[in-house]
C-alpha cells in the first residue's frame, strides 16, 4: 500500500500530527504528571492496591456474594486516600486526558475512513447515537 510508505502524504501528515501532539505544552504537562507518578513508589502502590481490591470486590459481587458494609467502607477509605494523594490524583487525571486525546484522534480517523470524507459535527453526533445500529442510513455513513 503506497500510502503506508515512509514518504507518502499520509505518513508525512501522521508524523506531523505526532510532532504537534508531542510539542504541545499541555501534552508535556500531562507527560510530567505521568513520569512523577511512575517515580513515586508510594503513589504507585496505593493505586495498585485500590485497583486490585476493587477487582476483588467486583469479582465477589459478580459471583453473587454480598459485600459487607466493612469491606465497602474500607475500600472507599482507601480510594479516598488515593484520590487525596496529589501525585496519584494528577496521574489519573493525566491518564484520562491522554486516553481522551487518543480516542478523539482515533474517532476522527475512523470516521474519515468510514465516510470517505472529513467528518462533520453532525457525523460525530450520529455516531454517538449509534445510528448505524439503530436503524441508521443516509446521514451517518451507513448504507
Amino acid at each position: 500500500m503506497s500510502f503506508l510508505e515512509d514518504n507518502s502524504a499520509v505518513m508525512v501528515k501522521t508524523r506531523e500530527l505526532c510532532e504537534t501532539i508531542v510539542s504541545d505544552g499541555e501534552f508535556g504537562q500531562l507527560q510530567k504528571k505521568v513520569e512523577a507518578f511512575f517515580g513515586n513508589d508510594e503513589a504507585r502502590e496505593m493505586l495498585k492496591r485500590v485497583q486490585d481490591w476493587g477487582q476483588e470486590l467486583g469479582q465477589k459481587q459478580g459471583a453473587g456474594l454480598q459485600l459487607s458494609e466493612t469491606e465497602v467502607e474500607q475500600f472507599e477509605a482507601a480510594r479516598t486516600e488515593l484520590l487525596e494523594n496529589e501525585v496519584a490524583s494528577q496521574f489519573m487525571d493525566a491518564q484520562q486526558a491522554l486516553q481522551t486525546l487518543q480516542t478523539v484522534v482515533g474517532r476522527y480517523v475512523g470516521l474519515t475512513m468510514e465516510l470517505g470524507r472529513m467528518p462533520t459535527a453532525e457525523d460525530f453526533a450520529a455516531a454517538e447515537e449509534g445510528c448505524c445500529g439503530g436503524g441508521g442510513g443516509g446521514g451517518c455513513g451507513c448504507q
